[in-house]
């Protein structure tokens, strides 16, 4: 089937365009046209708005109900890629957290069911620990915490197809084992650390590409001590995460950050929980109950769990809350993190060869519609 999307503005991955149909055909974008060259036989679908790349998320514990250490299973994961779709999601990594060795296992055997499955919008997986510091540990059991070992190795690198991504702490890890991971094709950022700049440096030596929402669980930037923040916006060649939702990070030091390091490294994510998509106002995890109010997630004790935040929400805080244009904030939340998973050849712009998943926006930047490979 061949059908063109046409009457919206559009938003290519770059610039900003009017008067375009975007063509498509078998899942794929065929090209991109002036409403004017497009041929009558090919079947118009008018929509309204500003259609754009559809929106990659890179941290993703959970949605519609379920958090993925709790539903290791094709279907849990299938509800949390449907729960983020509605928002404009079209590719996400559901995120498992630190756990037993054993649960770890079977939520990398779920997905690679689910790749297999080609669950639309799952696109691999995010290990979040438990190779971690816990001093950093946020919301995680420090119980579970401890270096990555060969059975981890072979576990983390089991995937034969699709992205995995693991945050560790560079300072608890070795440089043999994180060589090890990066030779495999697994993607690497440090989070949940208490390392230096210099423990940092060592790891991006070896491979480390990114960084887990940045300045969340790890020591701030010091004059005397840069620490992960300072290595993060000092390595050109890597990207971070942000979550822009207001309570995780002060928006001046988004700004700081992101005019320091530069938008093209700068990746939306939303580290979402299980109450995404639902009117739920609460949830366990691993024992303790995290509360939702007021637009985030906490303990009893006020520790933030998460976050209660979408990749559409996160784009108009990017907009309205940081002051970039929207082609900025749309690109942070589609291309940067395609590139980030050396998939910028299928996701982020709207060209000819690039998959067909794409959003719907609103004037307000409220979804409308979401497309996954066309459909």
């Amino acid at each position: 089937m061949i059908y063109a999307l046409t009457g919206a503005r559009l938003f290519d991955g770059e610039s900003m365009l009017e008067g375009r149909a975007v063509v498509v055909e078998g899942g794929r974008i065929v090209a991109v046209l002036r409403e004017g060259e497009l041929s009558a036989r090919i079947e118009r679908r008018a929509v309204e708005g500003l259609l754009a790349p559809g929106f990659i998320d890179v941290q993703v514990n959970g949605g519609g109900g379920v958090l993925f250490n709790d539903v290791r299973t094709v279907e849990g994961l299938r509800t949390m890629a449907e729960a983020h779709r509605q928002f404009g999601t079209v590719g996400l990594l559901p995120t498992f957290i630190t756990d037993t060795r054993e649960r770890m296992a079977e939520a990398v055997k779920a997905m690679q069911q689910a790749l297999a499955a080609r669950i639309p919008g799952v696109l691999g997986i995010h290990v979040e620990g438990p190779f971690i510091n816990p001093e950093r540990k946020g919301v995680h059991n420090p119980d579970y915490m401890r270096p990555i070992d060969d059975q981890d190795i072979a576990i983390l690198t089991s995937l034969s197809e699709g992205r995995t991504l693991v945050t560790l702490a560079p300072e608890k890890n070795s440089p043999d084992a994180i060589s090890k991971l990066v030779r495999a094709g697994v993607l690497l950022c440090a989070g949940h650390t208490a390392g230096s700049y210099a423990d940092v440096l060592e790891a991006y030596s070896h491979g480390l590409r990114g960084f887990t929402h940045l300045f969340n669980a790890m020591p701030p930037l010091m004059g005397r001590e840069p620490g992960p923040v300072g290595a993060a916006l000092d390595t050109k060649e890597t990207w971070c995460g942000l979550i822009v939702d207001g309570h995780h990070v002060d928006d001046a030091s988004l700004r700081i950050a992101i005019a320091a390091k530069g938008v093209d490294r700068m990746m939306l994510v939303t580290d979402a929980m299980s109450v995404t998509g639902t009117a739920m106002q609460s949830f366990e995890l691993h024992g303790r109950t995290i509360y939702r109010k007021d637009g985030k997630l906490t303990t009893a004790d006020g520790t933030l769990a998460g976050s209660d935040l979408d990749m559409a929400s996160a784009v108009r805080n990017t907009v309205h809350r940081l002051g970039l244009s929207v082609g900025q904030a749309l690109r942070m939340a589609s291309f940067v993190p395609a590139a980030f998973l050396r998939l910028d050849h299928e996701f982020g712009r709207i060209a000819p060869g690039y998959r067909a998943s794409l959003v719907l926006l609103d004037d307000d930047l409220t979804v409308r519609q979401t497309w996954i490979d066309g459909d």
